[in-house]
C-alpha cells in the first residue's frame, strides 16, 4: 500500500476547451482537445513572440518539460498583441526561431484568452489530469512552484488512479538548411569588409564575404550553451576601439567579446543568471546578472546596452571592467526626461551617432535617443517617433504622427537621420530630425532585424528571410498606404469612483513571503492618462490599493506592476531556497456604471473571491 499524503485542498474551476482559428503547431497536424490529454498535466503558456517576458518563460520551462516529458504537456497558446503577430506564418517562424518544443495553439483571435479571463503576457495555467484548473500565473519566476505542484499532482492522481503517463502529442517540424537561421544583427568587420553576423537560432556567429552571401567561418558550437565556444541566442555587435566585437549573449544574460583576428572568446559582463529587483545594479562586470541585452554600442566612451529584459539602457565600461544602470527605472512603458527617470518598453536597438544615441524602443513601436542633460553631467531621454504601448502602425509623415510598429534596429546615416528596421512592418523607414519627418524607404522585407552601412548601399538583416538583403538607399520615399493599430484588447469595465485593486498571490507549497528584511511585497500604479487616477498612483508594499477613478475620465490604461518574494518555509534552514515573482500589467479600462467595483490581477495562485472564474 502506498503512503500518500492528503492531497491539499484546492479550488476546481472546470478548464474550457482550447480553441484557435490558426490551428495546431509542433503536433504533425494534428488538432487535440482536453479530452484528448486527460491523465496529463497540462500547462497552459499564453505568450506572444514580441514579449521578452514571455521568452524568458520558455527558458525557465525547458527544465521542467525535459524533467516530466512522460506526464506533463506543455501548450503554448499564442495570443498576439501586435497585427505582425496573429498572422500564421509569422507565429511558425517564432516557433523555429525560440525553439519551441511543445505544441502550440494559434489564436489569432485570442478566443481562448478570453475564455481563461487571461489579463497579461506570460500567463500560466495549470490543469490537472481530470481536467481542472488547478492555478494560474502571471509574470515570470513560477517554474519553481509549477515544478512542485506538478509534484503533488503526479503523487495525487497516480494514488487515485487518474495519471496517465506516455509519449507527449510533440511533434518536432522538419529542419531547413539554411546558411543563416534567424540572424539578428550584424557589424561590418574593418579591413576585409566582411560582415560579421549574429546567427542567433543556431547559437552562433557567422562571418560572411562582402557579398553578404558566402560563408567564411562559424564561431561557436552551434550548440545552446555558456562555454568559451559557445552562445546562446546571440543578438547584438559591436566594434570596440581595440578591434574586438562585443557580443550581446542575449539568453545568456551576458556580454561576449569575439577577437576576429584570434578567434578567442572572452565573458566580459554578466554571470549567465537573470537579474531579478532587489539585485545590484551596479558593479564589477562579471560579477553583477544582467538580463537579455539585446543589442549594443560604444557610445560616450564606453558599451552602452539596450536591456531588453528589464527595460533599462546599461553600461559596461572595460577600463574599469564595471556595469551600472543608465537609464530607467525598469517600468514598461514611455515617459522621457532625466535618464534616472525614464521609462522604456525592451529596447532591442542601439546606434551612436555623434551627441546622441538612438534607440529602437520596441514595445512602444517608438525611436528614441540619450543625449547629454543641459547644464549637467547626465543624460536625458527623449522621443522622436512613437506614443506609447498600444499604439502603433505603419504611418509617413511628421513624426509626432508617425506610426512604426515594433521595431527592432536602428542606423545611423552620414546625413544625420537614421533608418529604423520596422520589423513588423517589414519595413526600412527613415527619421530625419532636420525636418522632423519620417519616410519609407523600403518595403517587401520580412522581418527586418537591423542594417548596417557598406559604402553607398545598406544591408538589411531579413530575419525571417534568414539572409542579409542589399539595398541602394534610394534618393525618394516609397508612398505607402497609411495604417494606423490599437492592440485589440477587451477593455475592462469598471464602475465610477472607488475600484479596489487585489493582486491574488499565494506562496508555492513549502515557501512563505520572506519578511527577514522587511517586506516581500511591491506594487506600483500609474496610468495613461495620468488624469484616469485621482487617487491611488504610485508605490507601496501591499498587494492591495484603493483606487479613484477620476470624474470626466471614460477610459485609459492602467499600469499595474507587482513582486512578492517567497522562501523555503523549513526554520531549520539558515540558507532558504528564495524566489521572484513579478509582472507588469496594461490594463485597459472603460469606465461603465454596469462595471465592476474591484479589480482582481493573479500573480500567483487562484482568485479565491471569485472562484467560477479561470483568471
Amino acid at each position: 500500500m502506498n503512503d500518500v499524503s492528503p492531497a491539499p485542498r484546492r479550488v476546481r474551476v472546470r478548464a474550457p476547451e482550447l480553441v484557435g482559428r490558426g490551428g495546431w503547431l509542433n503536433t504533425g497536424d494534428t488538432s487535440y482537445t482536453l479530452a484528448d490529454l486527460r491523465g496529463r498535466i497540462v500547462v497552459l503558456d499564453f505568450w506572444t513572440f514580441c514579449c521578452i517576458n514571455c521568452l524568458h518563460v520558455l527558458d525557465e520551462l525547458r527544465e521542467l518539460e525535459e524533467k516530466h516529458r512522460d506526464t506533463v504537456v506543455i501548450i503554448g497558446v499564442h495570443s498576439p498583441k501586435f497585427v505582425h503577430e496573429a498572422e500564421h506564418q509569422a507565429v511558425v517562424d517564432a516557433v523555429e526561431r525560440y525553439e519551441v518544443h511543445h505544441p502550440v495553439l494559434d489564436d489569432p483571435e485570442l478566443a481562448t484568452w478570453k475564455q481563461y479571463a487571461v489579463r497579461a503576457w506570460p500567463t500560466l495555467v495549470v490543469i490537472d489530469p481530470e481536467g481542472y484548473v488547478v492555478a494560474q500565473h502571471a509574470g515570470e519566476g513560477h517554474a519553481h512552484a509549477i515544478q512542485k505542484l506538478v509534484e503533488e499532482l503526479e503523487a495525487e492522481h497516480a494514488a487515485k488512479g487518474t495519471l496517465r503517463r506516455g509519449d507527449g502529442p510533440y511533434v518536432a517540424p522538419e529542419a531547413v538548411a539554411t546558411d543563416l537561421r534567424f540572424p539578428g544583427k550584424a557589424v561590418v568587420l574593418p579591413g576585409s569588409g566582411n560582415f560579421l553576423v549574429s546567427d542567433s537560432t543556431r547559437h552562433q556567429l557567422v562571418e560572411l564575404e562582402p557579398d553578404g552571401e558566402t560563408v567564411v567561418r562559424r564561431i561557436g558550437t552551434g550548440g545552446r550553451g555558456f562555454g568559451p565556444d559557445s552562445f546562446s541566442e546571440p543578438q547584438g555587435l559591436a566594434l570596440l576601439p581595440d578591434g574586438t566585437v562585443i557580443v550581446a549573449d542575449t539568453v545568456n544574460h551576458a556580454l561576449r567579446t569575439y577577437d576576429p583576428a584570434g578567434g578567442e572568446i572572452r565573458t566580459v559582463a554578466g554571470t549567465g543568471r537573470q537579474w531579478w529587483q532587489g539585485s545590484p545594479t551596479s558593479g564589477p562586470a562579471l560579477e553583477v546578472d544582467l538580463s537579455s541585452p539585446w543589442d549594443v554600442a560604444w557610445w560616450a566612451d564606453r558599451v552602452w546596452i539596450a536591456m531588453a529584459g528589464v527595460h533599462q539602457l546599461w553600461t559596461y565600461d572595460p577600463a574599469t571592467g564595471t556595469v551600472e544602470v543608465a537609464a530607467g527605472t525598469t517600468n514598461e512603458g514611455l515617459v522621457d526626461g532625466p535618464a534616472a527617470e525614464a521609462w522604456f518598453a525592451q529596447p532591442s536597438g542601439l546606434a551612436a551617432a555623434g551627441d546622441r544615441l538612438w534607440v529602437a524602443d520596441s514595445e512602444t513601436s517608438a525611436l528614441r535617443y540619450v543625449e547629454r542633460a543641459p547644464d549637467s553631467d547626465g543624460f536625458a531621454v527623449h522621443t522622436a517617433v512613437g506614443t506609447g504601448l498600444f499604439d502603433f502602425g505603419h504611418r509617413d509623415g511628421p513624426a509626432e504622427q508617425a506610426l512604426l510598429q515594433h521595431p527592432l534596429g536602428v542606423t545611423a546615416l552620414p546625413d544625420g537621420s537614421v533608418t529604423v528596421s520596422d520589423t513588423y512592418n517589414h519595413a526600412l523607414r527613415r527619421f530625419d530630425p532636420a525636418t522632423g519627418e519620417v519616410t519609407t524607404l523600403a518595403t517587401d522585407l520580412r522581418e527586418p532585424s537591423a542594417a548596417v552601412l557598406a559604402g553607398e548601399d545598406i544591408v538589411v538583416v531579413e530575419s525571417a528571410r534568414h539572409r542579409l538583403t542589399r539595398l541602394r538607399l534610394p534618393d525618394e520615399a516609397v508612398r505607402v498606404e497609411s495604417v494606423a493599430h490599437r492592440t485589440q484588447r477587451a477593455a475592462t469595465e469598471v464602475a465610477p469612483g472607488a475600484l479596489r485593486l487585489d493582486i491574488v498571490f499565494t506562496a508555492p507549497s513549502g515557501q512563505k513571503l520572506d519578511t527577514r528584511y522587511g517586506p516581500s511585497t511591491r506594487l506600483l500604479v500609474s496610468a495613461t492618462p495620468p488624469e484616469l487616477l485621482a487617487e491611488g498612483s504610485g508605490a507601496g508594499t501591499d498587494l492591495h490599493r484603493a483606487l479613484v477613478l477620476a470624474d470626466g475620465v471614460t477610459e485609459g490604461v492602467l499600469h499595474v506592476s507587482a513582486m512578492a518574494a517567497s522562501c523555503d518555509d523549513d526554520p531549520a534552514n539558515e540558507y532558504p531556497a528564495c524566489h521572484v515573482h513579478q509582472q507588469d500589467w496594461g490594463v485597459p479600462v472603460r469606465v461603465s456604471g454596469e462595471g465592476i467595483s474591484r479589480l482582481a490581477l493573479v500573480l500567483a495562485g487562484m482568485d479565491d473571491d471569485h472562484p467560477e472564474t479561470a483568471g
